[in-house]
C-alpha cells in the first residue's frame, strides 16, 4: 500500500467524530505493526494517540519527531469517499492532513525496512525517530490538546520536530501568533419599533470589528509577513426580536506576526469605547532559525526530489508545532501540495505525496552528518 492508497483508506474514516477516530487509529496501529513497527496507544480524553519509535537506542543519538494528526473538520458525507482527477486526490483530509500523514507513515516504514536490511551500513541506524499520531489537532479545546500534554509529560522529546501540515513542500519556519479575544459591546435597549431611542449593540459590534481592523497593530509587518490576520469568527446578541439589543458578544481571531506584542494589541482594543474584554486566548508566534542544521538538512533533502520546493516560509495558521517550540524543541511545518483544506473541494497532489515521502527518507538519512557538521551541536543556529 503506497501513500496514495493509504490516503484513500484514511479518508474513508469520518474522523471528525470520535467513533471514526477510534476506528482510524486502530487501522493505523495495525498497519504499522503489520510492517514490523511496534506501536503503542495512549488514551487522551477518550481518543487514541499512537506512538512508535524506530532507529538508534544509543544515548545521545539525534532524535527527530514526526508528528501528524488523524482528525479533520466536519464535512458532507460524500467528502469521505475519495475521488481522483488526474494528479488531484479529492476528499476531506486529503490535504489537511491525511495525505501528509500517509506519506509520513510510508516514510517511517521505508526507514525501518532499510535499518532491518542494512543495519549499521545505513546512516539511518544512527538516528532515533519518534512517530506520533494525534486525534485532536483541529479541536477548539486548544488548552487540552494531546500534543501539549505529551510534550509537557516528557513522553515526546527530541532535537527536532516536523509536523506534517500542508506547506506546498516548503518549510514553515515561522507561524503567526494567536490572540483570540471575546469582547462584549455595550449599547442601550429600546423597543424594536423605536430603534432611534436605543443604541444597538449588534450594529456597534460590527463597527468595533471594523475599528479593530484599522488599529495601528494591523499595519505592522515582519520579514515573512506583510500584516497580521484579523477575522470576526463569532457574533451573538439580542434577547428578543422586538428589542434593540443592549449587549453583543463577538470573538475576534487575530494572528499576529513575530515581533508584535499581544499586550499592546489588547491595549489598543481596550481603548475602543463601550468595549469590554471578556476572555483572551494567546499563543506565541513560532520561529525557528533558517540556519538550524536540521532545517538546512531538510531543505537539501527536499531539493533532491525536484525543483520548486524547500524554501523557508511563514505560515498564517497555528499548529501543534508550538507545543514543541514551547518546550525548546525546534519544530517546523512541512507537508505536501494541494488546496481547499476545510472547504468543499479539498485536494492533495498525488505527485507531491511521493516527493514528500522521498524527502523525509532522504532527510533522516542525512541527519547524522548534518548534526556532526553543526558547530554548536544539533541546535546550532537555533
Amino acid at each position: 500500500m503506497d501513500e496514495r492508497l493509504l490516503t484513500e483508506r484514511l479518508v474513508g474514516y469520518d474522523t471528525s467524530k470520535s467513533e471514526g477516530l477510534r476506528a482510524a487509529g486502530g487501522f493505523v496501529k495495525g498497519w504499522l505493526e503489520s510492517h514490523g513497527i511496534d506501536a503503542s496507544e495512549r488514551d487522551h480524553d477518550g481518543l487514541p494517540v499512537l506512538l512508535a519509535t524506530i532507529g538508534s537506542d544509543a544515548p545521545g543519538a539525534p532524535t527527530v519527531i514526526l508528528h501528524g494528526h488523524l482528525d479533520v473538520v466536519p464535512a458532507h458525507d460524500e467528502q469521505f469517499t475519495p475521488t481522483r482527477d488526474g494528479d488531484r486526490l479529492y476528499g476531506r483530509g486529503t490535504y489537511d492532513m491525511k495525505g501528509g500523514l500517509s506519506a509520513m507513515l510510508c516514510a517511517v516504514r521505508d526507514c525501518a525496512a532499510e535499518i532491518r536490511d542494512r543495519g549499521e551500513a545505513t546512516p539511518m541506524s544512527a538516528v532515533r525517530v519518534h512517530l506520533v499520531v494525534v486525534p485532536d489537532e483541529e479541536s477548539e479545546q486548544v488548552d487540552r490538546r494531546s500534543t501539549d500534554a505529551l510534550v509537557k509529560a516528557g513522553v515526546l522529546h527530541g532535537d527536532f520536530a516536523i509536523t506534517g501540515e500542508p506547506t506546498e513542500l516548503h518549510i514553515g519556519v515561522q507561524a503567526k501568533g494567536v490572540l483570540a479575544v471575546r469582547l462584549a459591546v455595550h449599547g442601550v435597549s429600546a423597543h424594536g419599533s423605536t430603534p432611534w431611542l436605543g443604541d444597538n449593540a449588534a450594529l456597534k459590534a460590527f463597527d468595533v470589528f471594523r475599528r479593530i481592523e484599522t488599529l495601528p497593530f494591523s499595519r505592522q509587518s515582519s520579514d515573512l509577513y506583510d500584516r497580521p490576520s484579523i477575522n470576526l469568527s463569532r457574533i451573538r446578541g439580542g434577547d428578543a426580536f422586538n428589542m434593540v439589543p443592549d449587549r453583543c458578544e463577538i470573538t475576534v481571531d487575530i494572528r499576529f506576526v513575530p515581533g508584535q506584542d499581544p499586550k499592546e494589541i489588547l491595549r489598543q482594543i481596550r481603548a475602543i469605547p463601550d468595549v469590554e474584554v471578556l476572555k483572551v486566548l494567546e499563543r506565541a508566534p513560532a520561529v525557528v532559525s533558517r540556519s538550524n542544521p536540521f532545517v538546512v538538512a531538510l531543505r537539501d533533502a527536499v531539493a533532491t526530489t525536484g525543483e520548486g520546493a524547500g524554501m523557508a516560509v511563514g505560515r498564517d495558521g497555528a499548529s501543534d508545532a508550538f507545543a514543541f517550540l514551547e518546550a525548546g524543541i525546534p519544530a517546523v511545518e512541512f507537508g505536501p501540495s494541494g488546496n481547499g483544506h476545510h472547504g468543499p473541494e479539498e485536494w492533495v497532489s498525488v505527485a507531491s505525496l511521493a516527493r514528500y515521502r522521498s524527502a523525509l527518507v532522504e532527510f533522516l538519512r542525512s541527519v547524522p552528518a548534518a548534526v556532526a557538521g553543526a558547530p554548536d551541536g544539533p541546535h546550532g543556529g537555533g
